[in-house]
């Protein structure tokens, strides 16, 4: 059985902060208090689906700063959730905080009610980008939080943002570089999505922010998949879920249901055209990619099969169970 997460939605509650791009009643579909009740209905639901693996199923709090909400409220969702870990009905408990919100003290209260897996908004490690998007701490407070949550034991997850106002490209880039010297278990990457009700919507309406195409976050995002590959850090998001209400309170942004997808798709693009750079465009050629990413190299719509043909090649993709993800062979027909 895959990974599972049963995600429950703290939204807004206890951030010290309303940053330039949230809305969390927009991404998360509720503004309403999370209840323990609402907690036992969640894991109930999924135990009686009969999905969920006990060793590779967590409980995650996700949507608000977990660690910066009332210290009552907070052991009291950390025990209803506890009750699953230690019936061993799921393995741990997954959290979702801010780099500044994080010290000794919340680590051991952590620890002790069966968090195991602590993530961090990050969104980017230049200081500027982060003063101008209003977050409210500095890259150094997300190395520090990091090192200290490692520390202690937990599983370290860092999440990043793409195309925020006052970033770009180079900024980005380099934003993963910090992450990953860091050396996280997982990663989460979200380019940037304008949401009405937010300080970016009024910048963008006002001429002063120009929203990331899909185009553009599909080929940065492409590239940051691979370099987290690269070295052993888990994506374990690539683009902003669906549901709720994103897609009513979309204004502008890459935001696409399948953006992963489409993000490996230009990785099996790139590394084809790579491939057949020398090749003799007079002669017909078969690119193996692994069998089960076929369509990924293919691409939504035969975007890539398309390119390939507009570049002048003759090509058919096969699948090969030999193949690892992203490998792909070329030869003659």
């Amino acid at each position: 059985m895959k990974h599972i997460n049963i995600g429950l939605f703290v939204p807004h509650s206890g951030c010290p902060h309303c940053c330039s791009f949230c809305n969390q009643k927009t991404i998360s579909g509720s503004a309403r208090e999370l209840k323990t009740d609402d907690i036992i209905e969640a894991c109930e639901i999924a135990l009686e689906s009969g999905k969920v693996d006990p060793d590779n199923s967590e409980i995650a709090f996700f949507g608000g700063s977990f660690t910066a909400i009332d210290e009552e409220y907070m052991i009291s969702l950390l025990k209803t959730a506890k009750k699953y870990i230690d019936n061993k009905s799921f393995k741990g408990i997954r959290i979702s905080t801010r780099p500044d919100c994080i010290n000794a003290y919340k680590l051991n209260i952590l620890k002790e009610y069966g968090v195991t897996a602590i993530e961090l908004g990050a969104q980017s490690m230049v200081d500027s980008v982060l003063d101008i998007n209003e977050r409210g701490h500095s890259a150094d407070d997300v190395r520090i939080a990091s090192e200290l949550i490692k520390e202690y034991g937990f599983s370290l997850g860092l999440q990043m943002m793409t195309g925020l106002m006052g970033s770009d490209f180079e900024k980005d880039i380099f934003t993963a570089e910090e992450i990953i010297r860091l050396k996280p278990d997982t990663v989460r990457i979200y380019p940037t999505i304008v949401l009405e009700n937010t300080t970016l919507a009024t910048k963008m309406q006002a001429g002063e922010y120009s929203a990331q195409t899909l185009d553009e976050a599909v080929k940065l995002c492409a590239k940051l998949l691979l370099m987290f590959r690269e070295n052993g850090i888990a994506v374990i998001r690539l683009g902003l879920h669906s549901g709720g209400n994103v897609e009513e309170g979309y204004l502008a942004g890459a935001y696409h249901p399948a953006f992963r997808e489409l993000c490996e798709g230009e990785i099996y693009l790139e590394k084809m055209l790579c491939a057949l750079k020398d090749k003799d465009k007079s002669k017909a050629y078969q690119i193996e990619v692994p069998e089960k990413s076929i369509s990924k190299a293919v691409g939504q719509s035969k975007r890539n099969e398309k390119a390939l043909k507009n570049q002048g090649f003759c090509c058919k993709i096969k699948g090969n169970i030999f193949l690892s993800d992203y490998e792909i062979k070329v030869k003659e027909l």
